[in-house]
């Protein structure tokens, strides 16, 4: 039989920036990041806002209105910027991803608008999904809130919803616009926001980069204590290795190894079993702890590298330890996040494929992981572990 063969090939181009005070009346970075668009002037624009980060920054809607009407020739927004609940339960909500969808058709959002979200993770990943999946894409701008979305989750070409109980079951792999991190919304975080980001840098570090790591580990108490240039360097150093990992030779993972998810098959299973009250990045801490373990366990790693990252972790301020980690599954001796390895391999196909450590700035993948070790590694954490008192 013949077949008719189609073949070609698609170049993706978007720039990640980095500013203070985007909306300010001095800063035209904004301006100039649409002006890339040759297209027609004005371009439409429409403003998805994390309502945690609205209330933290009072003047943040006027100022986006301020900031549109000074820049009429460049752009036009098309509706009163739309604030959304954050956190992880937006990606649960139907409702939601509705009331989305209805203000793309009843304000005439196009392909050629811009749909950009200002927020942490969790509703870049929903607003995302949402222009993803509108008119078959809609230019998406991601402008980040959070260590953990500045310098990990907004920098990739990953949009996500959660379906069935299970995280990131529905998703697009559709780059962004651009990607623009002001680190003046890191001032207002939470102390366990601030944290929570940490861990994806200390993730790609200890798989990719012993420098990096050391510099980590160099910068740890300044960090802990909310030093900006030191998380500046953090976040900018973080990105361009997700960003470098991303261009290679998988962009949109049709493998089944996702080594950038290093102490994440864990971290995902944790944030359902704990409701979602653990934040990710203290859950991927936790999994990186677990992980770590596991390796030393295995004879891949030496006990004083194993020792050396779980003392960088603590010392960032993350406990390594929770309930859930020694949580049985009811009517088996099992642990619950054992059945959390199965979920993580059904999300990325093919055969199991966990990222490991052979040592301090070098993964390496194994296809699978011994019951028995994972249980002596989760009671060393749980030995070890010695809670923080309540903030």
């Amino acid at each position: 039989m013949k077949a008719i063969e189609q073949s070609f090939s698609v170049q993706y181009r978007y720039g990640i920036y980095f500013t203070k005070g985007l909306f300010e009346p001095e800063n035209n970075l904004f301006s100039e990041v649409l002006q890339q668009d040759k297209g027609t002037a004005p371009r439409k624009v429409f403003f998805v806002i994390d309502s945690g980060v609205a209330d933290a920054h009072p003047h943040l809607v006027e100022d986006i209105k301020n900031y549109t009407s000074r820049h009429k020739d460049v752009m036009k927004l098309l509706a009163e910027p739309m604030l959304i609940k954050g956190g992880e339960e937006v990606k649960n909500s139907t409702e939601l991803l509705q009331k989305l969808l209805e203000a793309v058709n009843n304000h005439r959002i196009d392909r050629h608008s811009y749909f950009i979200a200002v927020g942490g993770g969790a509703v870049l990943d929903m607003a995302g999904f949402a222009a993803a999946i509108a008119h078959r894409g809609i230019r998406h701008i991601r402008i980040p809130t959070t260590v953990l979305a500045q310098d990990d989750s907004a920098v990739g070409v990953k949009n996500s919803f959660n379906f069935f109980g299970k995280k990131n079951f529905l998703g697009t792999f559709v780059p962004p616009f651009a990607v623009i991190n002001d680190s003046d919304f890191l001032l207002t975080l939470h102390d366990r926001d601030w944290r929570a980001g940490m861990s994806e840098a200390v993730k790609v570090a200890l798989i990719k980069d012993a420098a990096f790591y050391k510099e980590i580990k160099k910068d740890a108490t300044k960090l802990a204590q909310r030093d900006m240039p030191a998380m500046q360097r953090l976040i900018h150093r973080c990105a361009e290795m997700h960003v470098e990992h991303i261009g290679g030779a998988d962009p949109f993972e049709s493998g089944s190894s996702r080594p950038l998810d290093f102490g994440h098959w864990a971290a995902h299973k944790l944030e359902q079993l704990t409701n979602y009250e653990l934040r990710h990045g203290e859950a991927v801490a936790i999994g990186i702890a677990l992980d770590t373990t596991y390796s030393m366990l295995k004879g891949m790693l030496t006990r004083e590298e194993h020792e050396n990252v779980l003392e960088l972790l603590e010392s960032l301020g993350f406990e390594l330890y929770v309930p859930q980690l020694s949580q049985q599954e009811p009517g088996i001796e099992q642990l619950s996040i054992w059945k959390g390895l199965q979920e993580f391999r059904e999300h990325l196909g093919g055969k199991l494929t966990i990222m490991l450590l052979n040592k301090i700035g070098e993964g390496v993948e194994v296809h699978h992981m011994e019951e028995p070790l994972l249980l002596q590694a989760v009671e060393e954490l749980k030995k070890r572990h010695h809670p923080q008192p309540a903030a």
